[in-house]
C-alpha cells in the first residue's frame, strides 16, 4: 500500500490496555554511582591538596587545578571504559544507544579535563623556572618518573578524539574508526603508571585503594563481558554459516546455524557484534541486527555493503566459522506498554522491524509498518514483508521516492499532501496510543522523532535504533 492510497482511511479506536512506563532496573543506581565518583574525586583533592586554601599563589593554583583536572580525567576515562563494557543488565536497562551517546559526551569532557592537566602542569613549570622553561617541559613531559609513557598514552588519546569527531567519522569507514578507537585502551593503559608513581592524591593507602578498585572493576568487568563471555558463547554456540542470498544491489542476508542459541535469549530488534573467519581482517567486527525473528538453531542479518566487513559479507561460503558479542540493543517488544505498534524504516533500517512483525505478540490490526526507500530496487524485503503482513494483519505502507530536501522525513512525490507531522497523523491517526518503533540513518531518524512528537505522540512512546558509528 502506498502513501495516497492510506491517507483516507478511518480513525482507529484508541487502546484500553493500561499504558506505563519502564520499571525500576538494576542499572539505574549507576547514574549515582558515578556522579558520587566524581565527587569523591573531588573530596580527595580538598583533603590532600587543601582545596581553594592551595590557591594561594599562581604556580601552586596552576599545580593544583591541573591535579584536580587530571583527577576527574582519570575518573572520567574509566567511567566511560565502564559504560561500554557490555555489561548484559547495564545494556537491557539503557540501551547501546544512550550508552554510546553517553561514552561520548564523557569521553570529551575526559579529554579537555585531560588537555587541561597537560597545560596547567607545563605552565606552572614554567612560571617556577622560566629560565629554564625547555628544561623543564622535558622533565615533565619526557625524564620524570613514567612521564614518557602518559605523554605517548596522551597523543594516543588525541588521536581517538580527533577521530571520534563527527566529521572525521564521516570520511572513515567504520572498520578503520574502530581500530584506530581502540587505542583508546592502550592510551588509557600507558598513562595509568605515573598516576600512582607522582600523582600526591595517590601516596596514602586508603586513597590508593580507592583508585585500585576503580581501575580494576573497569578492566574486569571489561576482560569479562567484551573478551570471556563473547569467545564461551563463540565456543560454546558453535555458529557456521549456512546460506548467503542477494536481497538487492549491495545487500544480502547471511544466516548462521548454531548449537542452543535460545540460550542467548536474543530478540527481534537486537544486534550482535560479527566475526567471520573468512581471512585476514576477521578479526574487526560489525555490528548486525537480527533481520528474522531468531530461533533455537538460526539467526539471520541483512547486510548492506558499506565498508571492507560488509562488501567481504557476499562472499562468505557456507561452513565459514563465525564469533559473536552479544545480544546488544533495546528495540525489543520487551518496551512495549501499549497494545499498538507503529514500526517506521528507512533504508537498511528495515531490518530489526522485519524481526520485530514476525514474532512480537499483537492481534490482527495492532501494527503498522511504514518503510522508507528511495527506488523499487531497494525495497528489501519487499515480499516477505507482505507475506507477513497478510498473515498476521499488518497495516504496511511503502513510501518509494528520493527523500524531501531539508530535514523531512518524507518523500520528494507527493510534496502537496502537508508537513511532516500532518501526515503522518494522516497515516495514524491514533499514533498517540502506539509504541512507535524507528530505525535508520540520523538525520533521518530526527525528522520522524519530530514528526512523531508533532503529531501528538510523547517521547516516552519512541524507541530508536540508530545506523550509525
Amino acid at each position: 500500500m502506498t502513501l495516497s492510497t492510506m491517507l483516507p482511511q478511518a480513525h482507529r479506536k484508541p487502546p484500553g490496555r493500561r499504558q506505563g512506563r519502564r520499571g525500576f532496573s538494576p542499572a539505574d543506581p549507576l547514574g549515582a554511582l558515578a556522579i558520587l565518583s566524581a565527587v569523591a574525586v573531588v573530596a580527595l583533592w580538598v583533603m590532600n591538596q587543601g582545596g581553594p586554601l592551595s590557591l594561594t599563589s599562581p604556580d601552586r593554583a596552576m599545580g593544583s587545578l591541573g591535579l584536580l583536572a587530571g583527577l576527574l580525567a582519570s575518573d572520567l576515562m574509566i567511567l566511560q571504559v565502564v559504560l561500554l563494557a557490555r555489561i548484559p543488565w547495564v545494556e537491557r536497562s539503557w540501551g547501546h544507544d544512550l550508552l554510546t551517546r553517553r561514552h561520548r559526551l564523557i569521553g570529551f569532557a575526559s579529554f579537555w579535563l585531560m588537555i587541561a592537566h597537560v597545560v596547567l602542569f607545563a605552565a606552572e613549570r614554567a612560571v617556577r623556572g622560566p629560565a629554564a622553561t625547555l628544561t623543564a617541559l622535558v622533565r615533565v613531559f619526557i625524564t620524570d618518573s613514567w612521564m614518557l609513557f602518559a605523554t605517548v598514552g596522551t597523543i594516543l588519546l588525541i588521536m581517538v578524539v580527533v577521530t571520534s569527531v563527527r566529521a572525521a567519522r564521516r570520511r572513515l569507514r567504520y572498520e578503520s574508526w574502530h581500530l584506530i578507537h581502540l587505542y583508546s585502551y592502550a592510551g588509557i593503559a600507558a598513562t595509568f603508571p605515573h598516576t600512582f608513581a607522582d600523582g600526591a592524591d595517590f601516596h596514602e593507602t586508603w586513597t590508593r585503594v580507592y583508585w585500585w578498585c576503580l581501575y580494576g572493576f573497569a578492566f574486569a568487568v571489561t576482560l569479562l563481558y567484551r573478551v570471556a563471555l563473547p569467545a564461551w558463547r563463540s565456543f560454546y554456540h558453535r555458529l557456521r554459516v549456512e546460506s548467503v542470498v542477494t536481497e538487492a544491489p549491495g545487500v544480502v542476508s547471511v544466516t548462521a546455524g548454531g548449537h542452543r542459541l535460545d540460550r542467548m535469549r536474543a530478540a527481534s530488534g537486537q544486534f550482535f557484534i560479527w566475526r567471520f573467519l573468512d581471512g585476514p581482517g576477521w578479526s574487526r567486527g560489525n555490528p548486525y541486527t537480527l533481520s528474522a525473528a531468531p530461533t533455537p538453531d538460526r539467526m539471520r542479518i541483512t547486510i548492506k555493503a558499506a565498508g571492507d566487513g560488509s562488501e567481504r559479507a557476499a562472499r562468505l561460503v557456507p561452513g565459514t566459522r563465525v564469533l559473536i558479542e552479544g545480544p546488544y540493543g533495546t528495540l525489543t517488544a520487551r518496551r512495549r506498554t501499549r497494545p499498538r505498534m507503529l514500526l517506521i524504516a528507512a533504508g537498511i533500517g528495515i531490518t530489526p522491524m522485519r524481526a520485530l512483525i514476525e514474532d512480537t505478540p499483537y492481534a490482527p490490526g495492532e501494527a503498522t509498518l511504514i518503510y522508507r526507500y528511495s527506488e523499487d530496487q531497494h525495497a528489501v524485503f519487499a515480499d516477505e514483508l507482505r507475506r507477513i503482513a497478510a498473515r498476521r494483519g499488518v497495516e504496511l505502507i511503502f513510501l518509494p521516492g528520493p527523500r524531501r530536501a531539508g530535514t523531512s522525513w518524507q518523500a520528494a512525490v507527493p510534496a502537496h499532501l502537508g508537513d511532516d507531522s500532518e501526515v503522518l497523523n494522516g497515516l495514524v491517526p491514533d499514533i498517540a496510543h502506539c509504541d512507535i518503533y524507528v530505525c535508520g540513518p540520523p538525520t533521518w531518524l530526527t525528522a520522524v522523532r519530530k514528526a512523531a512528537l508533532g503529531a501528538g505522540a510523547h517521547r516516552d512512546q519512541l524507541h530508536t535504533e540508530e545506523f550509525a558509528w
